[in-house]
């Protein structure tokens, strides 16, 4: 059980391990914005761009290790943001320090690794967090509500589609950590489709058999940038995706196909939810929050001091990186 529960008026004093981009907008703020939260510490290997962040969001302390931030009994939590590949040695001192822990996604660059995070925050008794925020945006939440409704009948196909063009990045062949297989095997595909196939399992329930494939066709860089792929849902729903990182134009389009009409809305960009039917056709607005994570961030603080239960866990993040070893184990 969590030591803040029933503690609605305790501040959670959080610390940040590798306060890089995406901590700029997409999440380091929500965890200053989220009543009942603090955001008390960040870490980064570099000193200089640890105070610098530091300065820029107004948080009192910065480390440059995160032995140091991990260790400090005036900090509750923490969030670890860093590269996948560093994810399961934070996360063993974190598990180790004895304190609540959110991870940036994937949880690991293996599903091995993930267990061994999971297990290892069982074993001490706190609650995992991983950064999959989608099963909290309103937006695909409208997505399961139509679904669980009825409206599009019974569920029998889904079918998601990524197309994007070589980044300026590949082409000048910088170094880039997403696109090392070293880290991420499958290459973009681990960055953006653990997102959509982790939503997935939420909307429909758990995978049961997944095959894939993937390979590299530009040759720009050494993880792969096109996979395919196709499964079943212990629900019996089929499903097929295809995600290519070289193509010409960016398309990025998901279809759920019942036996009494259609939901179909973009993974990543900001487009409404489309319900076609013989009964009705209906768009749904939803825009995202300013700090994407913010609802998931709230989530996170619900479960802490009440009974309410976050819906991405270590639990849930193992089940989508066994989905994510199994496309690419081909």
């Amino acid at each position: 059980m969590s030591q803040f529960k029933n503690k609605q008026d305790a501040v959670i004093r959080w610390g940040i391990i590798g306060c890089g981009a995406v901590t700029e907008l997409k999440s380091g703020p929500a965890y200053q914005k989220v009543p009942g939260f603090e955001l008390s510490a960040v870490m980064r290997r570099n000193p200089e761009l640890a105070a610098d962040y530091a300065r820029r969001h107004n948080v009192a302390d910065h480390y440059h290790s995160a032995r140091d931030l991990i260790d400090n009994p005036e900090i509750d939590a923490v969030y670890i943001a860093t590269p996948p590949d560093s994810h399961k040695f934070y996360a063993l001192q974190v598990a180790r320090a004895g304190k609540p822990c959110c991870i940036e996604k994937p949880l690991a660059p293996t599903y091995e690794d993930s267990l061994a995070i999971n297990k290892a925050f069982k074993r001490s008794g706190q609650p995992l967090f991983v950064a999959y925020y989608r099963r909290s945006l309103p937006r695909f939440n409208k997505v399961k509500e139509l679904i669980d409704s009825g409206v599009i009948g019974q569920l029998r196909q889904v079918s998601w589609h990524l197309n994007k063009p070589t980044s300026e990045s590949d082409y000048s062949g910088n170094y880039n950590w997403r696109t090392d297989k070293q880290i991420a095997r499958g290459g973009y595909f681990d960055d953006l489709a653990s997102h959509g196939l982790d939503l997935f399992a939420y909307l429909f329930g758990d995978f049961k058999q997944v095959k894939g494939l993937g390979l590299n066709q530009q040759g720009r860089y050494t993880a792969m940038d096109a996979v395919t792929a196709c499964w079943t849902h212990t629900s019996g729903l089929t499903g097929s995706g295809s995600w290519n990182f070289g193509g010409y134009s960016r398309k990025d389009k998901v279809v759920i196909y019942g036996s009494l009409g259609e939901i179909s809305f973009s993974m990543f960009d900001q487009q409404p939810v489309l319900l076609e039917s013989a009964a009705q056709s209906q768009a749904f607005w939803i825009e995202n929050p300013e700090n994407i994570q913010l609802h998931h961030v709230q989530n996170i603080h619900d479960q802490l001091v009440s009974a309410k239960s976050h819906p991405s866990t270590g639990d849930t993040a193992c089940h989508s990186s066994w989905v994510m070893e199994e496309i690419l184990a081909r």
